[in-house]
């Protein structure tokens, strides 16, 4: 199809059956809270900036929370107290961080407005940071947007080696504790991979996602 192109007064979304093969659903709108937390109901995320796109992939990856386990080497480290985790200490810094080109990840969809609209889903309570500590020092760390028992991972980052994969392990660990049904991984990624991450059908992401926003749970 030939992409939607959205208006900006009006927070509305076509059918995601309607969507590119690649996955692109729309284009245009704005980064507001109202807007992205319809999108995210409506399993849409945005994706890049300028032009802003919308897109609802298929397959869709996920983490299946009840079945996680990370990988020995990995468990050992944190067992060992090699890492220190907090929530929400330091939204803002997370977030930046993410967007900072790394190896292997030299440009970024992770623009100034992005960093502003997520901001403010952090500041309304939907929008959550894992830090990722190490002699005191930040050293890894993701941020991700909850509703219900859905819980969407955006993006993370490391400074040290298995501090990113180490954040996911407990924002993982975190959300079955917390009641959570579902966490979304968008794209699998080489690093999702190997830690656990599985496709599934858009349709059956979909009425997974319309069970978890059923779900009374709270990240913090």
């Amino acid at each position: 199809m030939a992409a939607v192109i959205l208006n900006l007064f009006r927070i509305q979304f076509p059918d995601v059956s309607k969507a590119d093969p690649d996955g692109l659903v729309a284009v245009g709108g704005d980064l507001s809270v109202s807007r992205l937390l319809a999108g995210y109901r409506s399993g849409i995320f945005p994706w890049t900036d300028r032009p802003l796109t919308w897109w609802s992939p298929d397959p869709r990856a996920i983490f299946e929370i009840e079945l996680f386990k990370a990988p020995r080497r990995l468990a050992q480290k944190i067992r060992q107290g090699k890492f220190q985790f907090t929530i929400n200490q330091c939204f803002t810094e997370v977030i930046k961080n993410c967007a900072k080109p790394a190896p292997g990840r030299e440009h970024t969809w992770i623009s100034p407005r992005f960093i502003k609209a997520y901001t403010d889903l952090h500041r309304f309570g939907y929008a959550h940071s894992v830090e990722v500590w190490s002699k005191g020092m930040l050293v890894g760390g993701l941020y991700g947007v909850a509703i219900g028992g859905f819980f969407a991972g955006e993006s993370m980052f490391h400074k040290m080696t298995d501090a990113s994969k180490a954040a996911l392990a407990f924002t993982i660990a975190h959300l079955k504790e917390r009641g959570f049904v579902l966490f979304d991984t968008q794209v699998a990624t080489p690093v999702t991979r190997l830690m656990g991450a599985v496709d599934i059908p858009r349709c059956e992401y979909l009425q997974r996602l319309a069970r978890a926003l059923k779900v009374s749970a709270s990240f913090i």
